[in-house]
């Protein structure tokens, strides 16, 4: 008797799943978000989405600093990855190093002043784009898709 051999990969028909479907939407959504955001502030204040997200965490940060295992962590970076990010910041004067008097393993990144201001003029054409993009969305319809992404995440109120 002859056995059934397994189907061909490419005669399998994708059936829906929920979770997939979320993370796709969410991938893409991401993706045409940052695509905006980028276009914006390169051309208006000659910064990427990456480079803001850094001047916007460290300006809400105590002291306008943070440790950059924190700054990694909210960044969704690795250690290596904050630090080749900050070096082009550093050459520009909008953020500066500052080691830690009683732990020399242990390095902050500091938001200058000049990149308060440039993060505050940033803030300008960020938040004109995150309301045109939310404009349809009810407060609590926010909030709670903000805590679900938060949830998703992995994101407390301590690594906000």
């Amino acid at each position: 008797m002859e056995t059934n051999p397994e189907p061909n990969v490419a005669q399998i028909e994708l059936a829906p799943n929920a979770s997939l479907e979320f993370c796709l939407r969410l991938t893409r959504a991401y993706a045409t978000l940052t695509r905006r955001l980028d276009n914006a502030l390169s051309s208006v204040h000659g910064l990427s989405f990456g480079d803001f997200m850094i001047l916007y965490y460290l300006g809400r940060a105590p002291g306008k600093r943070l440790r950059r295992v924190d700054l990694a962590e909210r960044l969704g970076l690795t250690a290596s990855g904050v630090t080749r990010s900050l070096l082009p910041l550093e050459k520009l004067g909008l953020v500066e190093r500052q080691p830690d008097p009683r732990d020399a393993r242990v390095g902050y990144a500091l938001l200058s002043d000049a990149g308060q201001q440039l993060l505050d003029y940033a803030l300008v054409s960020v938040q004109a784009i995150a309301q045109e993009a939310t404009q349809t969305m009810s407060a609590d319809q926010m909030d709670n898709l903000s805590t679900l992404l938060g949830q998703l995440a992995g994101i407390h109120l301590g690594n906000s």
